[in-house]
């Protein structure tokens, strides 16, 4: 039987040749960290110019490979990660790289479970991809997010990457699913940089490790047998070290100073690495400066997932986007006072629009603007087509998908065709379901059965009102399925009630008995509780019941009881700056009274309140 060797050597050569053996990324070497010149404000800028006019875009078939390189950046991650807890367990010191990985360890892990969740399968293949350069087939933003982190040495913050993609955009323009997607492209970055520093760090550690076995050998041979020590070095040699800086410092280290017998192997060393133009003085320096560069890529790195998770991305969009720029020139001026999901809804079916046009999102959404432009609705002072949500989710935007040349699919050529004709579409789904399902239970009677007419006109209509019931059923979960839920536009009040838009609040109510009044009142506190904020009144419409005269006896007792009441109400929380806040208005005192079955109070009290 074949014995294998399980020795500290061999050990760590098997750990070498695996963390050599992965496969190449992005044209790269593959433990190279994402590094370059670094650049200040200004310098960055002018790269980003650079760096667009560079890029062509890829037309064709595009293949995912983020997410399987981002379960592979994870496994790399996690055994660097065992592979430092063994050493600190077996008393060896850590370099700074690998002290800032292992004490962040907890922030990556849990930016990989977040970026797995927020980037589903086939996400990326949606946006444009480059044809040329180290990021060739892969998507452009990620391009950019590579070369941010490359030119600021993972260090990005708010103001650096708005200035990027900014000057990147003065020579080519970013779609809207690039901009949202470049949080989630910086952070699949930040993880390929850490992974590959991670890498370098594990190989240096290994390195290292087999000077220091070496440098034991060669110190044990010394205390048992000195003249064995050329032996060792021969042993050594044959092993064939890789003579690079972390091997070289460690093993000077580990020998020098501890007295003249190991002269020898020093000079050997010294030997070797003159055979490659090179000096040990030299590789100890330069694994010291390694050893800094690392530190800080790494502590940047952590700062830059810190930085990822804690923006507010959905502000960087809007500055960002030129689709957003264009939209605000809205002539109405609404498009800037919506809030954010409706503003966010508006450049969707821009993009949806753009997918499906010759037409590129900003142009679409000029298009829209100029439709809001045109000369026969200039004169109309209040014109719905003024704004650009007529275009964008009203009547017109049968307008805006022929200005934009906009090709439909299928399914949204037949969801066109059902929104123009909601109720045909409907009814007319019920009867031919109906008349199928009523046949074909009816034709099982007539081939299988044996029964007069009068029977089978019975059993057709109970055939029919079954198939109805079937047929209604089926149509309103089909249609549930089909037609989407569309969000009201609304407007930004996240700041406050704008003076021109103080709405009252309006409650109408019965006067009928105490008790009833006070449910009344606090239902009210509870609407104001809710929905504290200035310029927003509340307010009890309150009415007597139908009766034959104009007055009854309990009328002023109730009237002055909801009044003292709505005033304590104003009395509380005038206290905390809400002045007069609730009020009520009693349509009775306007000395109006009917009978049941005259004017309706509901319709009464309205038409008071206005």
């Amino acid at each position: 039987m074949k014995v294998k060797s399980t020795t500290v050597f061999e050990m760590l050569s098997r750990m070498r040749e695996y963390f050599l053996k992965r496969g190449a990324f992005l044209n790269a070497t593959e433990v190279d960290p994402i590094r370059s010149e670094l650049y200040n404000s200004n310098q960055i800028k002018v790269h980003a110019g650079i760096v667009a006019r560079y890029h062509k875009l890829l037309k064709g078939k595009r293949n995912d490979k983020l997410l399987k390189r981002l379960d592979d950046n994870e496994k790399t991650l996690v055994e660097v990660r065992n592979l430092l807890v063994e050493s600190i367990q077996s008393g060896q010191s850590l370099t700074p790289a690998a002290e800032w990985l292992l004490d962040n360890f907890y922030l990556i892990e849990e930016q990989i479970v977040t970026a797995k969740k927020h980037l589903p399968k086939k996400y990326s293949e949606g946006l444009p991809y480059l044809a040329n350069g180290n990021s060739k087939n892969m998507p452009r933003v990620y391009d950019i997010a590579l070369e941010i982190i490359a030119h600021r040495d993972g260090d990005v913050d708010s103001n650096g990457l708005k200035g990027f993609i900014s000057a990147y955009q003065s020579e080519k323009i970013l779609t809207l699913g690039e901009l949202w997607a470049i949080p989630i492209m910086m952070k699949l970055a930040v993880i390929e940089n850490l992974r590959r520093i991670a890498e370098k760090t594990a190989l240096d550690m290994i390195d290292n490790n087999l000077a220091d076995y070496w440098g034991e050998k060669m110190i044990e041979t010394v205390k048992k047998e000195p003249a064995d020590l050329v032996l060792t070095i021969a042993d050594m040699s044959r092993s064939k070290p890789v003579l690079n800086s972390p091997f070289v410092a460690g093993f000077t280290r580990k020998l020098q100073g501890k007295g003249p017998a190991f002269a020898l192997p020093l000079k050997w060393l010294e030997q070797q690495l003159y055979k490659e133009g090179v000096s040990g003085t030299d590789l100890v320096f330069q694994d010291n400066q390694k050893q800094a560069a690392d530190q800080v890529s790494v502590k940047n790195s952590i700062g830059t997932l810190r930085f990822i998770g804690s923006t507010d991305w959905r502000k960087f969009v809007e500055a960002s986007s030129i689709v957003e720029q264009i939209l605000r020139t809205d002539i109405t001026g609404i498009y800037p006072q919506l809030d954010f999901a409706t503003r966010d809804r508006y450049r969707h079916v821009i993009e949806n629009i753009s997918k499906r046009s010759p037409l590129s999102e900003s142009e679409v959404a000029e298009k829209t603007i100029e439709l809001t432009k045109r000369p026969e609705i200039a004169e109309k002072q209040y014109a719905r087509e003024k704004h650009v949500g007529f275009y964008l989710i009203g009547k017109g935007f049968g307008q805006l998908k022929e200005a934009a040349k906009m090709r439909f699919n299928l399914k949204q050529s037949l969801t066109s065709f059902m929104e123009k004709r909601p109720a045909f579409i409907y009814l007319f789904s019920i009867a031919i379901l109906t008349l199928a399902v009523a046949v074909g239970m009816l034709s099982v009677a007539w081939i299988y059965g044996d029964f007069r007419s009068l029977v089978l006109i019975i059993l057709a209509l109970l055939c029919l009102a079954g198939g109805a019931h079937l047929a209604i059923t089926f149509t309103n979960w089909l249609a549930t399925i089909w037609i989407k839920p569309q969000i009201l536009p609304r407007l930004d009040f996240s700041k406050g009630i704008p003076l021109k838009f103080r709405t009252l609040v309006t409650v109408p109510t019965m006067l009928t008995s105490k008790n009833e009044i006070e449910e009344s009142i606090e239902a009210l506190e509870v609407r104001f509780l809710a929905n504290q904020g200035g310029k927003l009144y509340f307010s009890l419409l309150t009415d007597f019941t139908d009766a034959d005269s104009e007055t009854m006896p309990n009328d002023s007792l109730l009237l002055n009881f909801v009044s003292e009441r709505i005033q304590q109400l104003n009395d509380k929380y005038n206290e905390i700056g809400q002045s007069d806040t609730f009020f009520c208005s009693t349509v009775g005192e306007n000395g109006i009274r009917k009978k049941p079955g005259g004017w309706g109070t509901n319709e009464k009290e309205v038409n008071f309140l206005l």
